[in-house]
């Protein structure tokens, strides 16, 4: 009997999983993201530029038009990087917003470790940039994205999430108007984030 009720109750736990992926369902999410562009971030004025890593809250909303297959908004407060050149020192700095709008693929597991890949756009809006060198401005950009991650439940309606994500960004720079160059930003973004679903 006890065996019985054993094998109704992973049964069911089973289910909830399956569930957790199934079209209509809607996951927020509420953590914490890192910015990191890559090593050689382009010439910027005759040189070598680098772009410093920040950590900001994230937020993620994901829409199942499938079951395991989900259209996700990444969004988050405003990152800051300051940005050094070779010969100069530092340069400057900026604000970004990076909304990331992704296709998700959730492997149907049926326990309580999901892993998932996707794919998307990323739009990078620059502003408040600063430098003691004059007035600098970054073009905003636009490019793809993609990720993988793992989602991990804590319950019916809870999971954790750990993920990567690489974006494309390259971004124009002017100085007092003139052009001096393009930032290869190409960060990689990595983030641990709370999930409800409903």
């Amino acid at each position: 009997m006890r065996s019985s009720i054993a094998v109704i109750l992973l049964a069911a736990l089973g289910a909830t999983s399956a569930a957790a992926q199934s079209q209509g369902d809607w996951t927020l999410g509420l953590g914490l993201g890192s910015v990191m562009p890559k090593s050689g971030n382009g010439t910027l004025a005759g040189g070598a530029a680098d772009v410093g890593d920040d950590l900001r809250p994230v937020f993620t909303a994901e829409y199942f038009i499938r079951d395991n297959l989900g259209i996700e908004l990444l969004a988050s407060t405003p990152f800051e990087h300051d940005v050094d050149i070779a010969g100069v020192g530092y340069a400057g700095s900026t604000k970004h917003l990076p909304p990331t709008l992704s296709l998700n693929y959730h492997f149907p597991t049926n326990s309580a470790v999901r892993p998932y890949v996707g794919a998307g756009i990323t739009y990078v809006t620059f502003f408040e940039e600063q430098s003691p060198l004059g007035t600098i401005e970054l073009d905003d950009s636009f490019g793809l994205s993609v990720q993988a991650g793992i989602d991990y439940e804590l319950s019916p309606t809870a999971a954790l999430r750990a993920n990567v994500r690489w974006m494309d960004v390259d971004s124009d720079v002017s100085l007092d108007g003139v052009d001096i160059g393009t930032a290869e930003i190409d960060p990689v973004v990595v983030s641990l984030t709370y999930l409800i679903q409903f």
